[in-house]
């Protein structure tokens, strides 16, 4: 198992990310157990695959038009703090 992120990756994001995070250590093995997931789906030999693409082109794509929000999504946030959103905690 290589590892990929360091317990001080983590503080680091978390810092970023404005969070607080009371033990680095079980992220870490999280983390750790996802990117090695990724390793495997990247030594997976692909080549011989052909992947259906559907192709679209500019003319078959809708208009885009601009259409303006009614209302103000922020005042209808419940745990909104100035200019930050809180989220519920992750487990």
């Amino acid at each position: 198992m290589i590892k990929l992120v360091t317990k001080e990756d983590i503080e680091h994001v978390a810092k970023l990310m404005r969070i607080d995070i009371d033990n680095p250590d079980e992220y870490l093995e999280r983390i750790q157990k996802i990117l090695n997931y990724f390793d495997i789906l990247d030594k997976v030999n692909t080549e011989s695959e052909e992947i259906p693409v559907q192709e679209v082109t500019i003319n078959e794509l809708r208009e885009d038009k601009y259409i303006p929000f009614e209302s103000k999504i922020i005042a209808n946030l419940k745990n909104y703090k100035g200019t930050f959103v809180r989220a519920p905690k992750m487990n």
